[in-house]
């Protein structure tokens, strides 16, 4: 029996307590559920043999409500191969309270989300006890002082390996020293080869096989302990022929795989790196009129920052004195410097190029803009791809299935092959240390931690490696039309008939971009704006209101049903909405009485992108609320051939449905604000942000600036990471497929000597990496698109 406190979320009422208790009480095992609305918390008995914590909790999210959680990321020590990130996975689920654990071997880091009972020293226990540790993140320093310890073991090992090796070849072109070939020699140059060089390895399947998952140590500790221990039996009791040589040569091998894998990882992870780098270390604060130089951390929200022509701005904030260019190439991708004045936000870590700016802080810390996008990145290096699944599925039963087959392929050389002792012994160590399950646990990771690097590197935030491989199947490309092909600025164009006056008095209730645009029309004009009563907007169609006891209408025909329209009225909005602008009425006591005409500029790079995604091989398609003529005529302008016109908010996400419906793979393009519905039903939402705000928790991937050749960038970086991916995948299981069998002797009398087979599985690891280090080359200068199309 056992009793738990569990906070929950989403209660609203006392009747919402109520229908968790229930649903808890119905489960076999519970036997008791009290739930406190007030304190936002279940107290559970249980019995553990019958119902796990784990179950409970699913009770709980079935019956609509969910557990208060942490989300924490890892940095883990230790890990070499794909068994190993199940090893660790398997420990962190065994914890109570763990919801979810993913580890990945190529950011050697594992996202853990957990609930209580579990805490972060109860998942630092778990992960210790399966044999691996939970380090803070390296420094560089500290890194390279561990790579530094690698190296000199390495030499180390190599030294002893020289001589054993020269000491253990008769068939030298030149004489060698006899004390070489001496057995008690290659004995003691062997042993501290074996115990020194091969401990990692050792410790490793040790705790492996303590935690039931076999993984990469066991074969290297397996295949070289075979060799090592029957050569020392031959040395000192049947003096047989030695296989020193042999053992050593597997550890020399594959810790010099493994020191170059190491190097290969480190540089795949460049990119956050250089992300972290970009942040201001420390700000000059204005207090009491005089400047003070701190530590960024001690930066708070509405302090004044000086910052001088060349200085990084240190937070993000507003400016409040000063006029500048500010270089945010860092952050957006974009390479033109930026015009900023008071009034305008400023991006933490971007450079002040040629003003004298005071700027008041709005977001410090884990807040910042770039602070976000580096945790974004980190998070998303650590997520796996439903690709990997397959990989990890293969992992499980790699290594028990090369154990079997080693060990039946030194019984069929013993007795059907009617070999030595010897030669099977050979060919056993041959088939377990050739065995590679590292590049197939390397495959997926590394790719997704170099492709998701570069994308950051250019404004472009993929969250996960579902997205990644979504964004690759992704055949069709919806953009939102407004803010998004074009600027989302509108701006008044023609007013035909005395409307102006009324239009104003009415849109100044609202905050549409439309009505901002009419404001800012009759302000220019000095027009007189009077008070309006009973302001109410209609979603996509329009504002009314009561002016001087009359109703005064303005929006589009949605919203003029009932209202006289004139033939000129007809006539000049046709001319006006096939000029590309939209057009609202304005109508007072349902008598049109004129209109009001609004132009957005299209985004200067709109055209290209688009003629760029259509090469691709994608169909675009075009959103917007927008009448059927003046949505027409804006795609033509960008060369845009299907058009949904006349959708209302609240429809967006229908019309994405049913494109899905047709069969088609869709993309969604918009703001990750009005469009949030249509981003969360694509299959894939793609999230334009303005830099200063960027939309972490819209769409799966999301862009920091608003610039549609982002769109083209991210599905191209994309498609080249799952390329990488499949390339990995397929070389890794390839290589194993074609290895083991030769290993094994099936081409005999064609051998593969036991020190070739470890040689060959290093180089099996490192290429894998280097093929996703690849992806460091790819293109994604935005300049490229309009000489393509040119």
């Amino acid at each position: 029996m056992k009793s738990e406190k569990i906070p929950i979320e989403g209660m609203h009422c006392s009747a919402c307590a109520i229908s968790i208790e229930n649903a808890l009480r119905s489960m076999n095992g519970v036997f008791n559920a009290e739930v406190n609305f007030a304190s936002e918390s279940a107290i559970i008995t249980y019995d553990e043999s019958k119902v796990k914590l784990r179950d409970i909790i699913t009770q709980i999210r079935k019956a609509g409500y969910d557990v208060k959680k942490e989300r924490v990321r890892l940095k883990i020590k230790g890990m070499h191969c794909a068994a190993c990130v199940q090893a660790i996975e398997k420990a962190l689920l065994s914890v109570e309270g763990v919801l979810s654990a993913e580890a990945n071997l190529g950011t050697e880091s594992a996202v853990v989300t957990y609930t209580h009972p579990a805490d972060l020293s109860g998942l630092k226990r778990a992960v210790k006890e399966a044999g691996y540790s939970v380090v803070s993140e390296f420094s560089e320093e500290e890194a390279a002082k561990v790579l530094k310890k690698q190296k000199l073991l390495f030499m180390f090992i190599l030294a002893l390996a020289v001589p054993l090796v020269i000491g253990s070849m008769d068939f030298l072109p030149i004489s060698t020293p006899e004390v070489l070939s001496n057995p008690f020699i290659l004995f003691t140059l062997a042993t501290p080869i074996q115990f020194l060089g091969g401990y990692r390895y050792y410790k490793g399947s040790y705790y492996s096989l303590k935690s039931k998952v076999a993984n990469m140590d066991v074969l290297i500790a397996m295949g070289t302990s075979a060799a090592y221990f029957y050569s020392v039996l031959a040395t000192f009791i049947t003096h047989g022929p030695l296989y020193y040589d042999t053992a050593a040569l597997i550890i020399v091998f594959v810790s010099l795989g493994k020191l170059l894998e190491d190097v290969a990882k480190k540089r795949t992870g460049e990119s956050v790196k250089r992300l972290m780098q970009l942040q201001a270390k420390t700000a000059t604060v204005l207090r009491n009129g005089t400047e003070v130089e701190v530590p960024v951390e001690e930066v708070a929200v509405g302090d004044l920052l000086v910052v001088r022509p060349g200085e990084k701005i240190p937070v993000d904030g507003v400016i409040k004195e000063g006029h500048s260019t500010v270089d945010e190439s860092m952050i957006t991708g974009e390479s033109m410097p930026v015009e900023k004045k008071p009034g305008d936000p400023v991006i933490g870590s971007t450079i002040n190029l040629d003003g004298f700016l005071v700027v008041e802080a709005q977001k410090v810390g884990k807040d910042t803009v770039l602070s976000h996008i580096i945790s974004l990145v980190e998070e998303a290096q650590g997520s796996k791809a439903p690709m990997q699944r397959l990989a990890d599925k293969v992992a499980s039963i790699f290594v028990p299935t090369v154990l079997v087959i080693a060990f039946s392929s030194f019984l069929y050389w013993v007795s059907v092959g009617q070999k030595s002792l010897s030669f099977a012994l050979l060919v056993m160590v041959a088939v377990l240390v050739i065995s590679c399950p590292c590049a197939l646990g390397l495959a997926t990771p590394t790719a997704i931690v170099v492709g998701m690097g570069k994308g950051a590197e250019n404004g472009i935030l993929i969250k996960n490696g579902e997205a990644l491989e979504k964004a690759c199947r992704v055949n069709v490309v919806v953009l939102d039309k407004t803010g998004t092909i074009t600027k989302g600025k509108p701006e008044v164009t023609d007013v035909v008939g005395d409307v102006l006056e009324l239009a104003a008095a009415v849109e100044k209730g609202s905050e549409h971009p439309l009505a901002e645009a009419i404001l800012k029309k009759a302000m220019e004009l000095g027009v007189n704006i009077p008070k309006v009563e009973d302001f109410r907007a209609y979603p996509g169609k329009g504002v009314v209101a009561r002016l001087n006891g009359k109703i005064v209408a303005v929006g589009n025909r949605k919203i003029m049903e009932g209202a006289e329209l004139d033939e000129w009225v007809e006539r000049e909005a046709k001319r006006l909405e096939e000029e590309g602008k939209t057009v609202l009425f304005v109508s007072e006591n349902d008598q049109v009485k004129g209109l009001i005409a609004l132009a957005d500029t299209l985004r200067e790079h709109s055209a290209d992108a688009v003629q760029e995604l259509k090469s691709m091989g994608l169909e675009v398609v075009m959103l917007t609320g927008d009448n059927q003529r003046t949505a027409w005529a804006v795609a033509k302008q960008v060369g845009i051939e299907r058009v949904l016109s006349d959708v209302l908010p609240d429809d967006k996400s229908r019309e994405v449905k049913r494109l899905q419906g047709e069969g088609f793979i869709v993309a969604m393009v918009g703001d990750g604000v009005n469009d949030a519905p249509a981003l969360a039903q694509a299959d894939l939402g793609i999230a334009m942000g303005s830099g200063t705000d960027v939309a972490i928790e819209t769409g799966d991937i999301v862009l920091v600036k608003r610039d549609l050749r982002d769109v083209v960038s991210a599905i191209k970086l994309s498609r080249k990471t799952v390329s990488k991916i499949k390339q990995n995948l397929f070389w890794a299981f390839i290589y194993n497929l074609a290895a083991i069998p030769i290993a094994a002797g099936i081409l005999y009398p064609l051998l593969l000597p036991p020190a070739v087979a470890a040689a060959i599985m290093s180089i099996s690891s490192v290429t894998v990496v280097s093929n996703s280090l690849l992806l460091k080359r790819t293109n994604l200068k935005k300049e490229e698109l309009k000489e393509k199309r040119r």
